[in-house]
Parts: C-alpha cells; structure tokens; sequence
C-alpha cells in the first residue's frame, strides 16, 4: 500500500527549490500538501504573499508530484493540525527551518513520522529559496546575545549594564514576533528599501530609533534593535542609568570571531508568542536582578574575547536566568518544557524573544539535532 505523505507551507514565489522540496517528498509515497492562508502567512511573517492563497493552490494542485492539496483551516505555525488528523498520513515531511518540537510532539502522539529534507536541489540547478530570492533586500535581523532589558530605562535605572548583539543576515526569513527585531526591520525597509546605507553608523541607528518611536510612541522599543540591525557583527551597547542610548558602542568585525560564534550557536524554531501576550505583566525588576544580568551580559562579552566555550556558554545561561527572575512572563510552560530537552546536549540556552516563543538559541560545541545556524553579517 503507497504510504501518504504530507507537507504544509506557504510556497509563494513558486520555484524550483519548492518543486524540489515536493519531488523529495513524493519519494516516499503520495503527496499531499496544505498551504497557509494569506491571514496566517500574514501574521507568521508580518507581511502579505505576493500570490493569494487561491493562487497558490491552483499552482501547486497542477504539480504532477502532487496528489492533492488544499488551504489549511487553522492558524499559526500549527495551522493544518484539523487536517492532518483527517489525512492520517504516514509521514510528515519538512524543510530543516520548518522543525519546531510542537511537530514532532503532534507526530508522536498521532505514529507519524516526522521527515526533514536534505534540502536536495535538482540534478545540474542552483539550490534555491524564497528568502533568497527576496534577498535584493539585505537588510539584517538582530539578535541579543545577553542583557536584553538593560537598554530600557526601567531596568537600567537600577543597575546600568551592556547588552551584546549580532547582526544576523537576513538567510532564513524569521517569524515575526519573535525576537529578532522583525518589526524595527520593517521600518528599515520602509526607510532604505533594500540595504542599509553607507554613512556614521550611530546616525543611522538614531535615525530607524526615532522612526520607530516617533513622538506621543506610549512604549518606546529599546534601542539594541535598531543599533544591532545597522551595526554590523558582534556588538557590546554599554548603557548608562536610565538612558535609552548606550554611551559606548563596541565592535567587532574579526572574522575568527564571528566564525566562533556561528559554529556553537544553534536555533530552534518554536512557535511565536501571541500578539495579546503580555511580557510585563507580574514583574520583579530590582537592583540585584538588574545587576546579576549587567554582569551576565559582562561574562558573555569577555567568554566571546577569549572564545572561551565553556564560561560563554555558563554566562549565556546566567543572562537569561537573571531575565526570566525579573520578567517571569518570557517563558512559558512549553518553552521550559524544551530547554530541559535540550538542555543535555548544550552548554547555555536563552528564547529569542521577550516572551512566549520565536526561537530557542542554544550554545553547544557539537551540532544541535533538525537546529538552524545563522549567519552574522560582515
């Protein structure tokens, strides 16, 4: 008996990496493929789809590896949960940025195999992605690495301290709200369109800060995402008490460094934190919370000088422990529920976001199983 296959994305901008995607899976039996709707693509990825869904249905349902497709009914990254019950499928087959844990939980619970790609392009054509196809636009995301909150005068009023960053290349396109600074990027591209200008970096970061948080703004976002999206590499944002821009910016751009941290930092992908989810709410921010993470952030910047795994691991793990003492919120039963997964496997762990999901980022001197690795920009 042919065994069913199913996959579910958004694949707009069909093209031959999609269709190679399809040919891979359609290796192991029938496929069947369930696309997102616009307004889930919409709220995953903070922008509209170049095709509609009905568009993208009508072109993948004329894919002759495809045995039949269809929108999914749900929404969010676990939009085709309805329909993959109904399908009972034999396997479930996804891209290696497309594993989050909440799948294979819902594969274990329903015997269904979970597949990742070997990303396979086909014989004699380029390997191809929709986020490289949109890379005219190469604009970064940001990630912090350490002191996230310190660049808020409320937290920083108590005890000033750094908080360290990565300019991420825009590889993988990330989901929105979840922690790397997807919407402050959105309002770089509104004002650069497609790259970040030449220019005094500080001047450019001022001017996305203030472009996002225009006069009368009721919560000012922290400055570390417009800085860390225009400076590029590894930065250390220094702030003074209750400033919202740092007085010393520290950089660097040595490629041993930055090799160092990509090769021993690895993402989870796990669902986005809901747009009614409050962070701030229950917290506990005090002098020693706000000094254990200035001082955590300190750790992180001086393991990274000295590549030194084991101590940056330790501190990595000390930050967002003194984060979660004073916002309780950035974490959530699930989420402690796949740090203690992973946990054996890595030396440090911290989410990606402010709060209820994006990515788990893990610190590990080997490979992290089905994880993501980023590229900093240059």
């Amino acid at each position: 008996m042919t065994k069913k296959v199913f996959v579910s994305g958004c694949y707009d901008m069909l093209h031959s990496g999609h269709i190679a995607f399809f040919e891979e899976a359609a290796s192991f039996g029938d496929l069947f493929v369930g696309l997102g709707s616009d307004q889930t693509i919409n709220q995953l990825k903070g922008r509209k789809t170049i095709n509609t869904d009905r568009e993208r249905l009508y072109m993948v349902k004329a894919l002759r590896v495809v045995k039949d497709a269809w929108i999914n009914s749900g929404s969010g990254l676990m939009d085709f949960v309805k329909e993959i019950k109904e399908l009972q499928p034999d396997i479930f087959f996804v891209n290696d940025d497309g594993f989050t844990p909440d799948k294979q939980e819902l594969c274990n619970q329903l015997g269904i195999v979970l597949e990742v790609s070997k990303r396979i392009p086909h014989k004699g054509l380029p390997t191809r992605s929709t986020t490289a196809l949109r890379k005219e636009c190469r604009i970064p995301f940001r990630l912090d690495l350490a002191g996230g909150w310190l660049d808020q005068p409320y937290v920083s009023k108590y005890f000033p301290g750094a908080v360290i960053t990565i300019s991420v290349e825009p590889e993988y396109e990330f989901n929105d709200r979840s922690g790397m600074s997807s919407s402050t990027r959105r309002q770089a591209i509104e004002l650069w369109q497609t790259d970040i200008p030449e220019g005094d970096k500080e001047k450019l970061a001022k001017t996305l800060f203030c472009v996002e948080n225009p006069p009368g703004t009721t919560y000012i976002s922290g400055s570390q995402d417009s800085i860390g999206i225009v400076y590029p590499g590894v930065n250390k944002l220094n702030y003074p008490k209750e400033n919202y821009w740092p007085d010393q910016i520290i950089s660097i751009t040595e490629e041993k460094t930055l090799n160092w941290i990509e090769q021993h930092l690895w993402l989870i992908n796990l669902s986005p934190r809901e747009s009614s989810y409050n962070v701030l709410s229950d917290t506990n921010i005090t002098k020693e919370g706000a000094q254990h993470l200035a001082e955590a952030s300190e750790g992180v910047w001086k393991a990274i000088l000295d590549m030194d795994l084991k101590e940056f691991g330790n501190c990595f793990k000390k930050s967002f422990e003194a984060q979660i003492a004073m916002f309780p919120h950035m974490v959530n039963p699930h989420i402690l529920e796949q740090i203690a997964y992973y946990a054996p496997a890595s030396t440090g762990w911290k989410i990606s976001g402010a709060g209820g999901g994006g990515y788990l980022v893990l610190v590990s001197d080997r490979p992290i199983k089905n994880g993501i690795q980023l590229k900093i920009r240059r």
